[in-house]
């Protein structure tokens, strides 16, 4: 039996016994059986009928819902499969097939120079082989997980202060950007880039404090998070970021996802700020 035949037999099975039952009672009970007792049997018969034919109506249906939930389940998997061997290919088999020509180069390099630009560019495709790594995986968790649902597991500011918690430095956290702010998709790129901004605190800045800070803008539907830190900093020359992967690494992610990327600093705090303001590409600015 069909889904669509169930919900019609549900609807006028009662309808059907209802009329019958006072087509009989009217036409060949009513010497027998009183009208306020026949008004009593009415609603028995059609509890009865309920119990025993809709019942298995009901169940019948909540079978055709679970094969179909399973369906869909089977079908998301299928996805997300499709979707990683997509990134697979994309970018993390591309980068280590990119990784092995640069090894053999390096083998018959000499010149100093371009031995140790060769070393950077190979650093730099190992860590964007992880972030393709963590990026698939992020993509796993949200693609084939409705956002509501997303929503209701844990909240951004959660998600961001057990990021803060996975240093040793200890971070503060101001939050007030809403969930409905942003997107899975934004979401995913955000929490990962003040992942990268946080570690880059544990490793490079010898800070012995930090600070997140996220707040909606004022006047346009838009965000802004600082990563702060009390470390040594930097001068603001472009040129220290060689060796800087993750601050690189940062601002592609920004570039990608159409948002500002600022660094700042001055002689108490190192700032890394990200803002999406509606801007048509992203941007660095020093």
């Amino acid at each position: 039996m069909t889904y669509k035949q169930i919900k019609w037999m549900i609807l006028f099975i009662p309808t059907i016994t209802v009329g019958l039952w006072e087509y009989v009672r009217h036409q060949f009970l009513l010497p027998y059986i009183s009208m306020d007792l026949g008004n009593w049997l009415t609603p028995v018969l059609v509890y009865f009928v309920s119990v025993t034919l809709l019942n298995r109506l009901f169940y019948m249906l909540e079978q055709i819902q679970q094969e179909l939930q399973a369906e869909r389940t089977a079908k998301a998997a299928l996805e997300a499969r499709e979707h990683l061997a997509k990134e697979l290919h994309d970018g993390i088999a591309q980068s280590v097939f990119l990784l092995s020509v640069k090894v053999d180069r390096l083998e018959f390099t000499s010149d100093q120079r371009k031995y140790d630009e060769e070393i950077f560019q190979i650093r730099k495709t190992v860590h964007e082989v992880n972030r393709y790594v963590r990026q698939a995986i992020a993509n796993l968790r949200y693609s084939a997980v409705p956002e509501a649902m997303v929503l209701q597991r844990e909240t951004l500011e959660e998600k961001v202060k057990q990021i803060s918690g996975e240093v040793l430095v200890p971070i503060e956290v101001e939050w007030s950007i809403p969930d409905g702010l942003l997107s899975a998709k934004e979401k995913v790129e955000l929490l990962a880039s003040i992942r990268e901004a946080v570690v880059n605190i544990q490793k490079h800045a010898q800070a012995t404090k930090g600070w997140i800070r996220g707040e909606p803008l004022a006047n346009r539907p838009g965000w802004r998070v600082m990563i702060q830190d009390n470390g040594i900093g930097f001068k603001g020359d472009s040129q220290q970021w060689k060796g800087g992967y993750g601050l690189l690494i940062l601002q592609e992610r920004a570039r990608e996802m159409n948002w500002i990327f600022r660094i700042s600093a001055d002689n108490k705090h190192t700032t890394v700020e990200l803002r999406n303001n509606g801007c048509l590409s992203g941007e660095l600015h020093l």
